[in-house]
């Protein structure tokens, strides 16, 4: 029972315990609420002062705006206003001037009308004296007009052909007269090195004692340097030297670099050899690279494909007829730029298709092509303007030439590998292009001799004057330079000269 009891209580309790709570929280409910309508009540007093502002703002602001465009608009009023004005008075003054006009057109006519009255009279009387001279002469006036005409132009004719003539001659001359100026002046601006020697170097030494050094015990130091370097090394009993031998120039460089850093050194052995070697191809490459930039800084050329600048570079360790390739290639560039500037043409793309006309000849790998065809290949792979890809691919004529640098290219590298000690043949290949000049000429029906002179430069062929007339011979020498054009390879141009002439012999007993 008592158990029950407390139970009730603690129920009864409990429901007090909730309606006290829930008669306080009514209260504190109320309150809040009433505490946020007066924040309400606060925030949109603020919030309506805000918008009047603004809209006083807006409003000052419109009015501004208002009051700038009615200043423009009268601004412009009063320019419209002095615009009709001004075109009043121009108006006027054309009507003025029409006055005017219309005064000096009837002055004028009236004038007129006395000139045509007297030209009446003129005529009237030119037909009288017409007639009386036709009647003194015997001819009409037509055929004295066509008489006169007649030995007129005859005249014309002899003296247009006397001039035509002499205005040919004289250009000429005047243009043989600037050829000549213009190519040697070039010539004697540019002249550069000679040539280069084209299958060794020489290594010079101290003394023969380190011979045996770089040959090693059992050759071992040789072979390692030769098949590192791809350079045959010659050990012979020629004092203090040694001789690198082999067709690329850039491997010679490095063995003849890493030999002297080896004996500099002291120490050499396969290992060292190995290690010397990678070292100086590395240093090789950047001086390619760093010649190849000095190389268009020099020449004023910009914006060059760094691979093309680094096989402008590698110019630097070919040759060509043993004549230094970058050399030539400089050579030709400026001989491009000063007779471009003589021509007036760009300088700046003939000077750079002139570097760039023998880039295939420095390929990183072996091309079937041609090198003017390889070099053309590469000129456009690099984004090279069209003028400088078909000025590299037709300058031996392989392709067709579409621009003037092309021909001003070919003449310019011809030039620079034909002038006086830029190329150096050995006697063997000499001799055998003069015998194939002559044989070549030999072989045309009514050709009696022919010689060679002047190292090549000059062909003079004899004929025989009953076999071969003037006009024939004139064909001759037309027919053989297109043959040794297709059918042989020279440096520089070739003259062809046919003698024709008769010998008439007698004998005084």
């Amino acid at each position: 029972m008592e158990i029950l009891t407390g139970v009730i209580g603690i129920i009864v309790g409990a429901i007090i315990g909730y309606l006290l709570l829930e008669k306080m929280y009514k209260k504190k409910s109320a309150s809040i609420i009433e505490e946020a309508k007066k924040q309400a009540e606060i925030i949109k007093k603020d919030k309506i002062l805000l918008a009047k502002e603004k809209f006083l703002q807006l409003k000052n602001e419109h009015e501004k705006q208002v009051g700038q465009v009615n200043s423009k608009l009268l601004v412009a009023k009063n320019r419209v206003i002095q615009k009709e004005n001004h075109l009043a008075n121009k108006l006027n003054e054309i009507k003025r001037k029409e006055n005017e006009l219309q005064t000096f057109r009837n002055n004028l006519q009236r004038q007129l009308d006395v000139v045509n009255k007297k030209e009446t009279k003129l005529d009237k009387a030119l037909s009288e004296k017409v007639k009386v001279l036709e009647s003194i002469s015997g001819m009409s006036s037509d055929q004295a007009k066509k008489q006169l005409l007649q030995s007129l132009k005859d005249e014309a004719q002899t003296d247009a052909m006397a001039y035509i003539n002499s205005a040919m001659e004289e250009a000429k001359l005047q243009a043989s007269r600037e050829a000549r100026k213009v190519i040697v002046k070039t010539m004697q601006r540019v002249a550069a090195e000679t040539t280069i020697e084209n299958s060794i170097s020489v290594f010079n030494i101290e003394s023969d004692e380190l011979k045996g050094r770089i040959i090693g015990r059992d050759g071992r130091n040789i072979r390692t340097l030769e098949a590192t370097t791809g350079v045959e090394i010659i050990v012979d009993d020629t004092p203090e030297t040694i001789i690198l031998s082999a067709f690329d120039p850039t491997r010679r460089e490095i063995a003849k670099l890493a030999l002297q850093q080896l004996v500099t050194d002291g120490r050499i052995h396969p290992a060292r050899i190995e290690e010397v070697v990678k070292k100086v191809e590395k240093q090789i490459k950047e001086e390619i690279i760093e010649v190849g930039k000095r190389t268009i800084i020099d020449l004023g050329i910009h914006g060059l494909h760094p691979e093309l600048v680094r096989m402008v570079g590698k110019m630097k360790y070919r040759s060509s007829y043993s004549q230094n390739l970058l050399q030539h290639s400089r050579e030709t560039a400026n001989l491009c730029a000063i007779m471009a500037a003589e021509l007036k043409l760009n300088p700046i793309i003939a000077k750079r298709a002139g570097l760039l006309h023998d880039i295939g000849k420095v390929p990183d790998e072996d091309p079937e092509l041609p090198h003017a065809l390889y070099g053309m290949k590469l000129a456009e792979k690099y984004k090279e303007k069209k003028e400088i890809v078909n000025a590299i691919g037709s300058h031996h004529d392989e392709v067709e030439m579409k621009t003037l640098y092309a021909p001003l290219v070919q003449i310019c590298d011809a030039i620079s590998g034909a002038r006086p000690g830029a190329r150096r043949e050995n006697m063997e290949s000499y001799i055998k292009r003069l015998k194939s000049l002559e044989e070549l000429a030999l072989s045309y029906p009514g050709v009696m001799k022919t010689y060679a002179i002047q190292a090549g430069r000059e062909l003079r062929v004899i004929v025989g004057s009953d076999e071969i007339s003037d006009a024939e011979a004139e064909k001759l020498s037309y027919e053989i330079s297109k043959k040794i054009q297709d059918e042989m390879t020279y440096p520089g141009q070739i003259k062809i000269t046919v003698i024709r002439e008769k010998r008439a012999i007698s004998y005084a007993k």
